[in-house]
């Protein structure tokens, strides 16, 4: 499946919010959209939002529901902290390390979408701990908020 994108479709109340946090703010594009439904490209992967009308629920921390991106470079996961606090996006958890001297130290932050979609955005200090790293235990802390 090397030749693949990623699809990801979720809820939205307001194309014109959705089209604020996104694209004004994480700098995605725009592809097809309609009364009830936005294509948005991030990293080259493609996020549908559908218009619903019945308000989702706001989650007791950060899982059981996320998305994101993994960003491959510190640099490039700095900039788009960066860039979020510069266009006033609303951040869930502020930029953090998890997990810090381990195999799976990463840098972490959390958005949150005009819908209540939570984004995560993170950076592995060990490319190896995106996939591997078995040995650990740790994926996510059901106890975190």
């Amino acid at each position: 499946m090397r030749n693949s994108l990623f699809h990801l479709a979720f809820p939205i109340h307001d194309i014109k919010e959705t089209i604020r946090f996104y694209v004004d703010g994480l700098g995605c594009t725009v592809g097809r959209r309609s009364q009830q439904a936005i294509t948005l490209g991030l990293a080259g992967h493609q996020l549908v939002g559908h218009m619903v009308t019945e308000e989702i629920p706001a989650q007791k921390g950060i899982y059981p529901r996320h998305f994101g991106l993994v960003l491959l470079s510190q640099e490039d996961w700095q900039a788009l902290a960066d860039r979020a606090k510069a266009k006033d996006l609303s951040f869930y958890q502020q930029p953090r390390v998890r997990f810090p001297g381990t195999r799976i130290e990463h840098r972490t932050f959390f958005l949150e979408d005009p819908s209540r979609n939570l984004l995560e955005f993170k950076h592995y200090t060990h490319e190896s701990a995106i996939f591997g790293e078995q040995e650990y235990g740790q994926v996510g802390d059901m106890g975190e908020v």
